[in-house]
């Protein structure tokens, strides 16, 4: 198993805001919207710099995607950013038809995704976005696993054209991918080689992924870890390889079985290559008010889960 260390932990929402930061540098036709969370989503080095390209819109979702829409007709490259569920679940219907249907260059950026929002509870855990941007027609669907591809991420979608969601999160995680790297959207990472399991993981759960690697190689098992960032489109090939060569697969996601990672795998899979497969993911329920840490033991998202589920997968070879 590939060693895989890091020096610090940081936010990949800090990753966001200092992409946005640099794209303002580099690019005039960047715009940046927020609905009234700017320091949450780490947007304050950019409004400080260009001030005359934010627009803070306020408790006023809806109305940011249909400004960011009415935007890009005029050439600009709008970045909008709020908690991970007002920017899909309660803006479904604008982002549906005048982002995705009009296939507008917009970047729906969203922080607070998933379990590790913590405190605040189920209302604001959204475990559902990422089913509901990849069934969008145009929609890409990029979830970031650290600061440094964050960071990447934000600034490759500005060359991208076309409608992106891009998700990321709240807590501090080991920041372990190169500071350098370039982000490919649809590329996916191969961690570390193996031939008897293929783990297939995406955002947070990417490091509980190369952990659960570590401990698996001690029982003298050797995974294959794969960094699925794009989730739409789907690195088909990437994920066809590497089952070719193990025969079974695990997916870890901090999002509903239901309509992530897992669900697109196991659709690939069951039309190319029917395969043993077993999801970490949270099994069709709400989360709750509680750390972070708690609540990703508790719903089943954990190093331990990871191994578990490696070792059933085998098992069904």
């Amino acid at each position: 198993m590939k060693k895989y260390t890091y020096s610090e932990t940081n936010d990949t929402r800090s990753g966001f805001g200092e992409g946005l930061h640099e794209l303002g540098k580099k690019n005039p036709n960047v715009v940046a919207l927020c609905a009234d969370l700017i320091g949450s989503l780490k947007m304050d080095a950019f409004i400080a710099e260009f001030p005359e390209r934010f627009i803070q819109v306020g408790i006023a979702e809806a109305n940011m995607i249909g400004i960011a829409a009415g935007l890009t007709i005029g050439g600009k490259i709008p970045f909008t950013g709020t908690f991970a569920n007002f920017s899909t679940g309660r803006v479904y219907d604008q982002i549906r038809q005048s982002v995705a249907y009009s296939n507008k260059n917009v970047k729906i950026c969203a922080s607070h995704a998933g379990l590790t929002l913590g405190e605040d509870g189920a209302t604001h855990q959204i475990l559902e976005d990422i089913g509901l941007m990849k069934m969008l027609p145009h929609m890409v669907v990029i979830n970031t696993c650290d600061f440094n591809q964050t960071k990447a991420a934000t600034i490759a979608i500005a060359d991208y054209t076309g409608p992106v969601y891009l998700r990321f999160g709240r807590p501090k995680v080991p920041n372990f991918t190169p500071k350098d790297q370039v982000f490919e959207i649809g590329k996916a990472i191969t961690l570390n080689e193996g031939k008897d399991v293929s783990i297939f993981a995406t955002g947070h759960l990417v490091w509980k992924a190369i952990e659960a690697g570590n401990l698996l190689a001690e029982k003298g098992i050797d995974a294959e870890i794969i960094n699925i960032h794009t989730i739409k489109p789907l690195d088909r090939n990437a994920v066809i390889q590497s089952v070719m060569k193990t025969k079974c697969v695990v997916t870890a996601e901090e999002h509903q079985m239901n309509g992530g990672l897992g669900d697109s795998i196991a659709q690939l899979l069951s039309l190319e290559l029917p395969t043993p497969l077993e999801m970490v993911a949270v099994k069709d329920t709400f989360g709750e008010s509680g750390t972070p840490d708690e609540l990703m033991i508790k719903y089943g998202l954990t190093t331990e889960n990871i191994v578990e589920a490696a070792l059933r997968a085998i098992n069904r070879k």
